[in-house]
């Protein structure tokens, strides 16, 4: 005997029953439908002070209204949710961000059924999904770190603790992403808070186009650029020329220990989903990148309280959102 709605006669049953001392077993039984049944009735409906057949039925019935409100919007819902994915959302990413903007729930259990379900009629929103890859490095010797070729470095032991917490926007992470063997590539900066991206693209891999790409992302942004924590690679030797412009202070990671980087790092990793390895950097126009940009710095994340991280970091270097020094997950 499966589940099925109760009418409200069964509702001053189930009460009168209650009222006996009976089990739930036996009142399930006595009317006709399944011991679980009753049990979620109860648990669902019921009240603190004990079970009220008229407040059961009223809860019900708005249940049910709300639920046919989703329904009705089904078409709708399913055509934005399929945009999203397009837009390579993840299903976490939808749900958390919909709750936050108007109260659907919609759970990423369903939207990974609904996928499922194109994909059975074949459809392509399988493809839109992020596969975690594994990553591989390649050990180097300390010699090609390198640590003897950053003039005025100092490590990342001597940044203020307060980086690592996250309280406050303006803690920058630095990397490039490059094409073999610095044939051409990206300079990538991160906002540490916020995920907010910036990028630029390196025709060539030099020390001196590298600052000059960092400090033209940076300069209009520099009253909220207080550090900045870079890769060890000599493309960055010239860190003292960026650090002026915008009056920062910069620190280099411990060799090999990538995790110190981590927001920049995993930023790379997406960005890598438009731009392959062996992508010739030098063919990509700068209204492409910025189209790539663009689209993570408006995706939301989750460690956000999915807000997205051009909201958080635009809002909080405005003013206009009031969460600077908090925790923003949640």
């Amino acid at each position: 005997m499966g589940y099925r709605q109760l009418t409200q006669v069964q509702r001053y049953q189930i009460f009168a029953y209650l009222e006996t001392g009976i089990s739930q077993r036996q009142i399930a039984k006595a009317i006709g439908v399944h011991s679980s049944t009753i049990s979620r009735e109860i648990k669902r409906n019921g009240l603190k002070t004990g079970y009220a057949p008229e407040q059961a039925q009223s809860r019900s019935d708005q249940r049910r209204r709300i639920a046919w409100k989703v329904t009705k919007r089904l078409p709708s819902l399913i055509r934005w949710v399929t945009d999203q994915l397009m837009d390579e959302w993840s299903p976490q990413q939808i749900s958390g961000f919909m709750a936050n903007t108007n109260g659907i729930c919609v759970s990423h259990q369903w939207i990974y059924a609904l996928i499922w379900d194109d994909k059975k009629r074949g459809g392509e929103l399988w493809r839109r999904l992020r596969l975690p890859r594994q990553r591989r490095y390649q050990r180097r010797l300390a010699k090609h770190a390198g640590l003897g070729k950053i003039p005025h470095r100092v490590g990342i032991e001597q940044r203020p603790a307060e980086v690592e917490e996250r309280r406050h926007i303006g803690h920058w992470e630095g990397d490039t992403v490059l094409k073999g063997h610095k044939e051409s590539g990206l300079v990538t900066l991160v906002e540490r808070r916020s995920g907010y991206l910036l990028a630029a693209r390196l025709p060539t891999i030099t020390a001196t186009g590298t600052a000059n790409a960092m400090t033209r992302l940076l300069r209009p942004r520099r009253g909220a650029v207080r550090t900045i924590t870079l890769d060890n690679g000599s493309e960055f030797a010239e860190h003292r020329q960026v650090a002026k412009a915008v009056s920062a202070k910069t620190y280099f990671c411990d060799p090999y220990r990538s995790c110190q980087r981590g927001t920049n790092e995993n930023t790379n990793g997406l960005i890598r989903q438009y731009f392959p390895k062996g992508t010739d950097f030098r063919k990509v126009s700068d209204s492409a990148l910025r189209r790539v940009v663009a689209k993570l710095n408006n995706r939301p994340r989750k460690r956000l309280g999915y807000r997205t991280p051009a909201q958080v970091f635009l809002g909080e270097y405005s003013g206009e959102l009031k969460t600077a020094g908090a925790a923003l997950n949640v």
